[in-house]
């Protein structure tokens, strides 16, 4: 019961004739320096193949606007359905790794796999970040920053997808120091 997790768009395949799409949750972030992460997939899905074939996979982050296409790619196979022309998204080519990522998504990271661990119903690949691609349209131009509440982004919990609310803190501001008054 680790919940939420990221609702998110994995793309796959080298070429256009392979590209695939699917719905992950069992995601996050592994290691900060060199920026890793993982997906856990079981070995009977159409796209595990796929990865493990290129060792490369592009995590899209979904929005309020792509939720539907977001659960009909986790219920679907992209063995009986191309999924991303039935959904309408559109794959690019990945910049530094053999898959695709999705136009449509405000954030996209291009993963290359590293080592792939067997764990029982699923494997995990574990992945280095070798790109991050994000729609300039989030992009706070005072701060930098990706702005994550902007983007609309959802989330998994136990079986419902759900919005994310508004940022609450930052990291520390429990413990920042007030500066006194004059």
């Amino acid at each position: 019961m680790i919940y939420p997790l990221p609702a998110l768009l994995v793309t796959c395949g080298a070429v256009p004739e392979e590209y695939n799409v699917f719905t992950a949750a069992w995601t996050g972030t592994i290691c900060s320096d060199p920026a890793m992460c993982y997906i856990s997939v079981r070995p009977e899905r159409h796209s595990h193949d796929i990865i493990e074939r290129n060792m490369a996979f592009t995590l899209n982050l979904t929005t309020q606007e792509l939720a539907r296409a977001t659960d009909w790619c986790g219920v679907r196979s992209g063995r009986d359905y191309n999924k991303l022309k039935e959904m309408g998204l559109t794959p690019v080519q990945g910049v530094k790794v053999a898959a695709p990522y999705l136009e449509e998504s405000p954030m996209s990271i291009e993963c290359s796999v590293r080592d792939i661990v067997h764990l029982g119903t699923h494997d995990m690949f574990v992945a280095e970040v070798m790109n991050v691609l994000a729609d300039d349209r989030y992009i706070d131009p005072a701060t930098g920053k990706f702005d994550l509440e902007r983007a609309g982004l959802i989330a998994y919990v136990h079986g419902e997808y759900y919005s994310l609310g508004k940022a609450l803190g930052h990291f520390g501001w429990s413990v920042k120091k007030k500066h006194a008054k004059k």
